[in-house]
């Protein structure tokens, strides 16, 4: 294995989200817009070579691979990259795991259980068919409900992901709660960032601070702050009446930057050393021009060593500041 990933600020670099695609098969009113302009295909890169760029981030330090989109499922030919990435578990590689929006889980649940995933994220912002509709546009509940179930069957955890939009499941935090109770999944509420052109109108009216979240779970729960870390950007808490692990990703209210230890690459080989700045590295050119891995490794570690110390979000003042322009779903969150 070669020298760790450390960046200027002393934090090792363990945890690589990969976004396979910019495409998706819903709409989120909080992630792009209804007619997204997508990336031309021949812009991607192949699955080889995003199986390239993941060995090479393994072998540099990387012990968790979280694979995400757009909607990771919908590339075609995606298993034949989840297969290789599950060969390097026992590597170097400690944990496989994939964010999505359920839609495609009854038909790939068992193959990603058989590739050495054995957790998942599910989007869920809400328990209402019709809203739903309306916050996906183009989803249909029954369905992600359905993959969810699929999930469960090929012995997946299932961890259930809702972004915190105010004046529309505001009212739905208690239901969410008792629903993932009674399913035995681990429920984790996201503040909406300020990321693409959505209208800054927009995006301060969908502004819930989790501070605000997680006193309303008081009026009813007894919470005890927990100490846990599972690498990524959470803050946990449990439910003494239920045991019920909640985690709180605060980047607005609370940021998480002093322990970030996550660098994101998008599907076109752009990688983001902080999902709050504009900053990135290209590594699809050295990794096209190089037949070996030497200057793909360089300018990995050019760009950890440009790594900031945090981003700047900011809701303050009713405007939204920090804001960039790249959609989450270019990202992959």
């Amino acid at each position: 294995m070669t020298p760790a990933l450390i960046d200027p600020f002393a934090r090792a670099i363990s945890y690589l989200r990969v976004s396979v695609t910019d495409r998706c098969d819903f709409r989120c009113a909080y992630c792009m817009t209804e007619h997204m302009t997508f990336l031309p295909k021949a812009e991607l890169l192949s699955l080889e070579e995003l199986e390239r760029v993941c060995t090479a981030f393994v072998r540099m330090g990387v012990e968790k691979l979280r694979i995400t989109g757009g909607e990771p499922l919908v590339r075609k030919g995606i298993m034949s990259f989840f297969e290789a990435m599950g060969l390097q578990i026992g590597r170097g590689l400690k944990e496989l795991t994939v964010t999505t929006n359920g839609s495609q889980l009854r038909k790939y649940a068992q193959a990603l259980a058989d590739c050495g995933v054995r957790r998942i994220n599910v989007s869920l912002d809400t328990l209402d068919a019709m809203k739903f509709a309306e916050i996906t546009r183009w989803g249909r509940l029954a369905q992600v409900l359905d993959g969810i179930a699929a999930a469960q069957e090929a012995g997946l955890k299932v961890k259930i992901n809702a972004v915190a939009l105010k004046g529309f499941n505001e009212d739905e935090l208690f239901p969410l709660v008792d629903w993932c109770a009674r399913e035995g999944h681990d429920l984790t509420f996201i503040e909406v960032m300020p990321m693409g052109d959505m209208g800054e109108a927009q995006r301060i009216d969908q502004y819930w601070s989790l501070d605000d979240l997680r006193a309303r779970l008081a009026e009813r729960f007894t919470l005890t702050d927990l100490p846990e870390r599972t690498g990524g950007p959470a803050r946990y808490l449990r439910l003494e009446e239920t045991g019920q692990k909640i985690g709180l990703i605060t980047p607005l209210t609370h940021n998480f930057c002093e322990s970030c230890n996550r660098v994101r690459l998008t599907c076109t080989g752009e990688l983001y050393m902080c999902l709050g700045q504009e900053d990135m590295a290209d590594l699809r050119a050295p990794l096209r021009a190089n037949p070996d891995d030497a200057a793909l490794e360089a300018a990995i570690r050019a760009a950890i060593a440009r790594k900031p110390k945090g981003h700047a979000f900011d809701y303050s003042r009713k405007t939204v500041s920090g804001q960039v322009s790249r959609h989450m779903s270019h990202t992959g969150g």
